[in-house]
């Protein structure tokens, strides 16, 4: 009996090898798309633009070659895993330096481990990208439930915090007894959620998007009030980017109330792109960096290119997950950017173009166990996308402390 249940929870070697008629399948489709009219104003109010959408049709069809992010993801360790009922896909890489310290790094929607792959050299190998070999860490970025090529659930209750909880096994399962986790967007929620779980052997979260806003300016913000009596600056300045953040999340509204309705998504290619790539803020913040990226053919310094857009577009639509991914916003009946009472040790990076900067006085209260704190130049709410050597050189500063403590004896 050992032996079976040893089996069917190890972790399992994986690849991709996506079919050629599924590619083939994919661009009949993109050429066969239904336009419609083009928008009646000349900004993105209304939209996607139908000019922006066509031309990405045109290079998905002409010019982009999904094998080159195969191939990218097939250099990397890729395994599954058993985890409470589901197949949970996975990279696993370890630093060449034997004293490196583990981390689970989280993505969110409409992101996938893409999202974290600039991210894996520069932690692993810091001393090949400006950094010491004692801020190395062994990485492990899995997939969510419903995403990639982790299993979709056949039924309810896959939420953040049970998402947390499936990680904590995920690094226990790997011979990890300390380590940390680190979360954006989505991965935000299941760090917050493994925080107040405090699984042993978890030393510290890092979170690029904080949940911090106090009892009373969430109150005024679900109302629609004016923000409360005696706010700083800076926290009046926090309170009026959540307002314009809660007032352009329509895609969240309609995936929390009727995800299986997006039958859409799952049919047309491009219908899929446009839904992945709309975020309500007219060419504004959270999305600035994917407007840009749809003009950026490469980059040196590693930001966000259109074929990394289409990477991710083509990853959702090859596994099938734009409606199983979308049902994680029907899932979760918790609050967004309110505090939620995490204890442990907590490190937050706030980028000036996420969808609120968090103020350090709301940050303290939030997090009492405040271990590191910075404001960062560049980048925003896909930050390990946009900015991956701001983002990697954040989390080894924000974890330092815990290694010269001895990795975190608490």
């Amino acid at each position: 009996m050992s032996t079976t249940l040893e089996t069917a929870t190890a972790a399992r070697p994986f690849s991709v090898h996506i079919p050629e008629e599924a590619l083939l399948d994919l661009r009949r489709r993109v050429a066969a798309t239904n336009w419609p009219d083009k928008e009646t104003v000349d900004d993105q109010s209304q939209g996607v633009p139908l000019a922006v959408m066509q031309e990405l049709a045109r290079h998905w069809t002409s010019g982009y070659d999904w094998r080159r992010c195969e191939a990218r993801l097939n250099e990397l360790p890729q395994f599954l895993m058993e985890i409470d009922g589901l197949d949970i896909h996975f990279l696993h890489v370890r630093s060449p330096h034997p004293d490196a310290l583990p981390i689970v790094i989280n993505h969110g929607w409409p992101g996938s481990i893409l999202e974290q792959l600039k991210l894996v050299g520069r932690l692993t190998d810091p001393t090949a990208h400006g950094g010491p070999a004692a801020d190395a860490f062994h990485v492990v970025i899995p997939s969510m439930p419903g995403y990639g090529f982790s299993e979709r659930p056949s039924g309810t209750g896959w939420g953040p915090e049970r998402m947390a909880r499936a990680w904590a096994e995920l690094m226990s399962r790997l011979g990890y007894d300390r380590y940390v986790a680190q979360g954006g967007d989505w991965g935000a929620f299941v760090v917050d959620q493994m925080g107040l779980q405090a699984p042993a052997g978890l030393l510290a979260i890092h979170t690029n998007m904080p949940a911090t806003v106090p009892a009373d300016v969430d109150r005024a913000l679900l109302a629609g009030d004016p923000p409360p009596d005696g706010l700083s600056p800076e926290e009046l300045r926090a309170y009026q980017q959540l307002v314009r953040t809660f007032g352009q999340v329509e895609y969240a509204k309609y995936m929390a109330a009727r995800p299986q309705t997006l039958y859409g998504i799952a049919d047309s290619p491009i219908g899929l792109a446009a839904w992945l790539l709309d975020h309500n803020d007219a060419d504004g913040q959270p999305a600035a960096a994917v407007v840009a990226a749809l003009d950026r053919e490469s980059s040196e310094t590693g930001e966000l290119t259109r074929d990394e857009l289409l990477d991710n577009i083509t990853l959702y639509w090859l596994t099938g997950t734009g409606v199983s991914a979308s049902r994680l916003y029907w899932e979760y009946k918790g609050g967004f950017f309110n505090t939620k009472g995490v204890t442990i040790p907590v490190a937050v990076s706030v980028f000036p173009s996420e969808q609120y900067e968090a103020p350090l006085s709301w940050t303290e209260r939030a997090y009492p166990n405040l271990l590191y704190y910075n404001r960062v130049a560049r980048g925003g709410h896909f930050a390990a996308w946009e900015q991956p050597q701001l983002f990697a050189e954040e989390l080894r500063r924000a974890f330092r402390s815990l290694r010269e403590n001895g990795n975190g004896d608490r």
